[in-house]
C-alpha cells in the first residue's frame, strides 16, 4: 500500500481587530481595505449597518458578502462565529469568492479571551484556519481614563500582539508618551504603532506570531521579547524582568500581571510538563496567554508554544532554527495573579532545570 504524500493546503491566517468603543478600529478597517495593492482581505463584522465602511470604496452587495473595490470582502457574521467561517470558505473553494486573510472585528466590549479560543477548541477551525494575530486599537484621547473605567480594555492590550495608538493628533505629545509607557507596562511584548489619522503601514498588521510553520527564529524570538529593553534576555540562565512601570497605574492596571524567563540549556520533559499543568491546574482561567520557544532534553528540534487559559495550539516546530542555540524563552501574561507569582511560577521551573541537572549521571 503507498503511503500518502499529500500535503494539506496552508490554513487561512486570521487576524483579531480589538479595541474599546470608539478607539478608531473601523477607521483602521478602511484604511487597509482602500489599498488594492495588498492582500485580499475578508473582514468579518457583526453588522454591516454597524461597519461605518467607507461607501467609495464598496463595488456590489449580496445579502451576506459586500466586495470592495479592492478585490477585499466584508462579510456579516450572523450567530455563530464557526458557522460563518466555514460558508466563508465554502464560498472560497466554490470559486465564488476568493481572499489571502481574514480579518475579524470584535464588538469594542469583546474579551478576546473566548474569540481565541473558539480557534483552539473547534476542530473545523483548527484543521482550516490559523490566528495570525490580535491587534488593538487604542484611543491617546479618551483611552486612559477608558483604562480606568473598563477591565475588558485592559484585558484587550493584554492580549494583543500588536498595540495600534489612534488620535495622537489630539493629545499634547507628553500625554501620548505617558500612556505609550503605560500600555508598554501592561504588555511588554507588543510592538506599538501610531496611527496618522487612522492609517499604518498595512504590511505591519500581518505575520505577527511566532505560531506557524515557516516562521523563522528571529521573528519567533521577537515575539517573545519585551520591546522595552535594550537587551532583555542579557541574563540567559534567569529570569527577565518586567519591564518598569514609569506610568501612573491604576487597580486594573495592577490587576494584570507579566513576567518572562530564558533558560540556556534544555528543559526536562517531566519538569516543563509538571510546571505548566500545575499553573494550569492552579490559575488556568486567569492566564490570559502564554507562550514560548521549548528545548526539551533529548528533542532535537525546539517547538514553539501557545495558549489562552487552558487551551493550547498544537506546538508547531521550530524550523528555522540553526542548531546553535539551545535557549529556551517563555512569557506569561495572567490576570489577577501577582507580579511575585508569576515570577515565583518560573523561577520554580529554573529550580527544577537546574535539579534535574545536577541529578544527571556522570
Amino acid at each position: 500500500m503507498t503511503k500518502s504524500t499529500h500535503t494539506p493546503p496552508p490554513r487561512n491566517p486570521v487576524t483579531l481587530l480589538t479595541g474599546f468603543l470608539g478607539a478608531g478600529k473601523t477607521t483602521l478597517l478602511n484604511n487597509v481595505l482602500s489599498h488594492a495593492d495588498g492582500p485580499k482581505i475578508a473582514v468579518l463584522v457583526n453588522e454591516f449597518g454597524d461597519a461605518g465602511l467607507d461607501h467609495d470604496l464598496i463595488e456590489a452587495v449580496d445579502e451576506d458578502v459586500i466586495l470592495m473595490q479592492s478585490g477585499c470582502l466584508c462579510c456579516s457574521i450572523r450567530g455563530d462565529l464557526s458557522r460563518t467561517l466555514h460558508d466563508l470558505l465554502m464560498r472560497k473553494l466554490k470559486g465564488q469568492v476568493t481572499f489571502d486573510r481574514i480579518v475579524i472585528e470584535t464588538t469594542g466590549l469583546a474579551d478576546p479571551g473566548p474569540i481565541l479560543q473558539t480557534f483552539l477548541m473547534d476542530q473545523f477551525l483548527v484543521t482550516n484556519f490559523r490566528v495570525d494575530g490580535v491587534v488593538t486599537v487604542v484611543d491617546a484621547a479618551t483611552g486612559p481614563a477608558t483604562l480606568d473605567r473598563q477591565f475588558e480594555a485592559v484585558s484587550q492590550v493584554a492580549m494583543a500582539d500588536l498595540l495600534i495608538l489612534s488620535k495622537t493628533d489630539l493629545v499634547p505629545a507628553s500625554a501620548a508618551d505617558a500612556f505609550d509607557a503605560r500600555l508598554r507596562s501592561l504588555n511588554p511584548t507588543a510592538d506599538i504603532l501610531r496611527a496618522d489619522h487612522g492609517a499604518v503601514p498595512v504590511a505591519a498588521l500581518w505575520d505577527l506570531t511566532g505560531m506557524h510553520d515557516h516562521g523563522t527564529l528571529d521573528q519567533t524570538v521577537s515575539w517573545l521579547t519585551p520591546t522595552t529593553a535594550p537587551d532583555p534576555f542579557a541574563n540567559l540562565s534567569g529570569l527577565a524582568r518586567p519591564a518598569p512601570r514609569d506610568a501612573p497605574t491604576t487597580p486594573h492596571d495592577a490587576r494584570i500581571g507579566s513576567a518572562s524567563i530564558v533558560l540556556d540549556t534544555p528543559i526536562p520533559s517531566v519538569a516543563f510538563d509538571l510546571w505548566l499543568d500545575t499553573l494550569i491546574m492552579l490559575r488556568g482561567p486567569d492566564i490570559l496567554r502564554v507562550k514560548g520557544i521549548v528545548h526539551l532534553e533529548g528533542v532535537e528540534t525546539p517547538f514553539v508554544f501557545h495558549g489562552v487559559q487552558h487551551l493550547f495550539d498544537p506546538p508547531v516546530p521550530l524550523n528555522g532554527w540553526t542548531g546553535d542555540d539551545h535557549t529556551s524563552r517563555i512569557v506569561v501574561i495572567a490576570r489577577d495573579m501577582t507580579n511575585a507569582e508569576l515570577v515565583y511560577s518560573l523561577d520554580m521551573l529554573r529550580a527544577r532545570q537546574s535539579a534535574e541537572t545536577e541529578n544527571q549521571p556522570v
